[in-house]
């Protein structure tokens, strides 16, 4: 299954995080975690390109992000838990669509290693025609939180986004996505 993610960033301090979970009466937050995968030379980074299960709500989804013009074609594999374990455990990455679209990239599916895994707790609430996200993530040490805007529409989801943050106070702040946050605490 592939769809294409239009979302908008924003890092927050514990404070404007709290205050936006208040005010959104959002719900109790559902633990997930992020298993992060490439090459060890790290061709998939390089070509703007992600590869991880995710594990959420007894779920287990094989994900590879891969970037267009506005936003992130994910294409999305059911995957067992059997097989999970063989990909943590170095086993390369499981048949399938996805491996077949490694090798459209020339990146052999067997090549494919696991670097670590990121938790996060996240709760959701629709707003504006789309998704808010607050998201509190633990990985390496380090903590975060984060405030993400799932939109169908670039412009219009930039416009609530932006006025949000202004009506909150919050600054905009560079905020890269978790995988190269995760990376950037991984390799310093």
């Amino acid at each position: 299954m592939q769809e294409l993610e239009i979302e908008f960033k924003n890092l927050l301090t514990e404070n404007e995080y709290k205050r936006l979970y208040q005010d959104f009466n959002m719900d109790e937050p559902i633990h997930q975690i992020n298993h992060y995968f490439d090459t060890p030379l790290f061709h998939l980074k390089d070509a703007g390109s992600a590869l991880r299960i995710r594990e959420k709500s007894g779920k287990l989804t094989l994900t590879l992000k891969q970037p267009v013009e506005e936003g992130l074609l994910e294409t999305h594999q059911t995957i067992s838990r059997l097989d999970t374990e063989d990909m943590l455990s170095g086993g390369g990455l499981i048949g399938g669509e996805i491996a077949e679209l490694l090798k459209l990239m020339n990146i052999s599916p067997q090549d494919i290693v696991h670097f670590g895994s990121l938790e996060t707790s996240r709760t959701e609430i629709g707003y504006k025609d789309g998704l808010l996200v607050l998201d509190h993530s633990k990985y390496l040490g380090h903590e975060d939180y984060e405030l993400e805007y799932e939109v169908p529409s670039y412009d219009e989801g930039k416009e609530n986004f932006l006025s949000l943050l202004t009506s909150y106070k919050i600054p905009v702040r560079e905020t890269d996505n978790k995988i190269k946050r995760f990376y950037k605490a991984r390799f310093k």
